[in-house]
């Protein structure tokens, strides 16, 4: 099951939780943002307590970590507000800890949350996946590359981008005054939290600092304004193609006819070779893997729970 469409949430209206989950420490309070009910995989708003102390730890899942206020100690360095992290399955996270708390967007990707202390990798984890960002200072706003192109006034600092999926974790800003006029869908599931600020969108009104949506693909959204600006983290599960129409009433149903007579209408030859062999495509990028519609997600959700059981995790939905 994919985890549900959410829209619109807004944290500042609910209070934190206790997070009581194996392995982790006490002073781990958390806000549940959205939650994927087979697998575990959630995104949530966490506030660690001063004083929190976290030892050297893997994950049996993909784990992204972006701080909104506070420090962190991670190993030897401080990381402070706009620090971002992507730590891949299996990849050890050095001892960390906050002094005076911090306030975080916490992501597991693929399980519940969960740590198992370790400060080496597991076998066959990719260190080199590893990301370490200081977004604030380090990286400049830029235009999207994205086609069809946003309206002007939308900027990307693009934190993590899959080589494999084009799935992509990224911060952007809404200038003062952005409006954007048409109505967009995606192929692929969004998730978007503002960190500062307010946006208008026609559907439902105004989502403040603290709102959050999980968006399932070829969901309708827009028009959009911002009168003042916003600053947003995101993220999506594959390509971000703005699919860009006028009728705010059609449905995800006819948004994927629409999306698919598009694909045959401009790549008729690759589609004629996807329903001509048996739903079943060799990846020349990856040769040891096939690809057909269910194969991938069958295949992340199997070596997790191979994994998890082997090391005597369970999961709970409490």
């Amino acid at each position: 099951m994919a985890r549900k469409h959410i829209e619109p949430f807004v944290d500042r209206d609910v209070e934190f939780k206790r997070l009581g989950m194996k392995g982790i420490p006490s002073g781990y309070n958390y806000k549940m943002l959205s939650i994927d009910e087979d697998s575990g995989a959630c995104t949530m708003t966490v506030q660690w307590d001063s004083g929190y102390r976290q030892p050297p730890s893997v994950s049996y899942s993909d784990l992204e970590i972006f701080i909104m206020d506070g420090e962190m100690k991670v190993g030897d360095t401080i990381w402070r507000k706009g620090g971002y992290f992507f730590v891949p399955r299996g990849v050890s996270l050095p001892a960390f800890s906050t002094d005076k708390g911090c306030f975080a967007l916490v992501m597991y990707n693929d399980t519940e949350p969960h740590i198992v202390e370790s400060d080496a990798d597991m076998d066959g984890a990719d260190r080199g996946g590893l990301v370490q960002l200081a977004t604030y200072d380090e990286m400049p706003w830029q235009v999207p590359t994205l086609f069809p192109q946003t309206a002007t006034g939308c900027l990307l600092k693009l934190l993590r981008f899959d080589e494999k999926t084009h799935a992509m974790t990224f911060l952007y800003t809404m200038t003062p005054g952005f409006q954007q006029d048409n109505i967009s869908y995606h192929d692929c599931a969004e998730e978007a939290y503002h960190v500062w600020g307010t946006s208008w969108m026609m559907q439902f009104g105004d989502l403040p600092t603290g709102g959050y949506f999980w968006r399932p693909a070829y969901v309708n959204h827009g028009a959009f304004y911002s009168e003042h600006g916003i600053l947003g983290f995101g993220r999506t599960d594959g390509e971000l193609h703005n699919h860009f129409h006028w009728n705010p009433y059609s449905n995800p149903e006819e948004n994927a006819d629409r999306a698919a007579a598009r694909l045959i209408r401009q790549k008729p030859e690759l589609n004629k070779w996807m329903f001509t062999h048996d739903h079943n495509h060799i990846d020349f990028e990856h040769p040891d893997e096939q690809y057909s519609a269910d194969s991938e997600s069958d295949r992340i959700h199997s070596h997790i729970h191979e994994h998890m059981h082997k090391h005597g995790i369970e999961h709970s939905h409490d």
